[in-house]
């Protein structure tokens, strides 16, 4: 049976080896990141199934890490560790895209519990969401996930898988923009030019799809992103 992997954000060293070797204990299998930068690289590398994540990091903070993780998955649980109790902090944490939230200092066991709450809470929401399947609307077209199928008064049209995993999380993002970078590490597992040309032809044909409803904009924000406008 596949490990859990817990992707573990702490920059107090002594705080996040204790917090390491007990979850090992217990059968995760778990990958350190002292600070946002490292953190960011090691989500896309890992692919963990949930994220402990400290708020107060050297490099920024937990919030903007999350809203950037946010922005292609919507998926993987997020857990904040923090030291900070206002109650800003906490709506900041859940709007950034938290699923729960841990005040410092903390008893290991109750973190475990935590965790292991999220993952099975994750598990029985993706079921129900795999077993509906319902097609989306995106102006006058129907996006069939994961299927790949875009239809139009009759027509449709089956979308490559690449495709289709863009325009999905174009429509999870809609009307906000989705960071260029985090949209390449995701798919391509990084964002050198070979890997920007082609989404950019992606874009380019996805563009083209749904240029028969003029309310639908697939905008692109110079040097930041992607935006689906409707």
């Amino acid at each position: 049976m596949k490990e859990t992997t817990v992707l573990l954000v702490e920059d107090e060293p002594s705080l996040a080896e204790i917090v390491r070797e007990s979850l090992q204990s217990k059968g995760f299998a778990v990958i350190h990141a002292p600070d946002a930068a490292t953190a960011f690289a090691g989500y896309y590398a890992a692919k963990p199934d949930i994220i402990v994540l400290d708020v107060m990091l050297p490099d920024g903070d937990g919030f903007g890490l999350a809203t950037r993780i946010r922005s292609t998955d919507r998926e993987t649980p997020i857990l904040f560790l923090t030291s900070r109790s206002a109650s800003e902090d906490v709506v900041n944490g859940f709007e950034s895209g938290g699923n729960d939230y841990l005040k410092k200092p903390f008893s290991l066991a109750e973190l475990i519990v935590r965790i292991r709450s999220l993952l099975n809470r994750n598990r029985l929401i993706m079921q129900k969401d795999a077993a509906m399947q319902e097609p989306a609307a995106i102006g006058k077209y129907t996006f069939h996930y994961p299927a790949g199928i875009l239809r139009l008064a009759g027509a449709s049209r089956t979308l490559t898988s690449r495709e289709t995993e863009i325009l999905q999380i174009l429509l999870l993002n809609r009307n906000q923009m989705l960071d260029r970078k985090s949209l390449l590490l995701k798919l391509w597992g990084n964002d050198d030019y070979f890997s920007g040309r082609s989404l950019d032809v992606f874009i380019s044909k996805l563009r083209k799809y749904l240029k028969a409803d003029s309310t639908i904009m697939l905008i692109n924000v110079r040097g930041k992103g992607y935006k689906l406008v409707y």
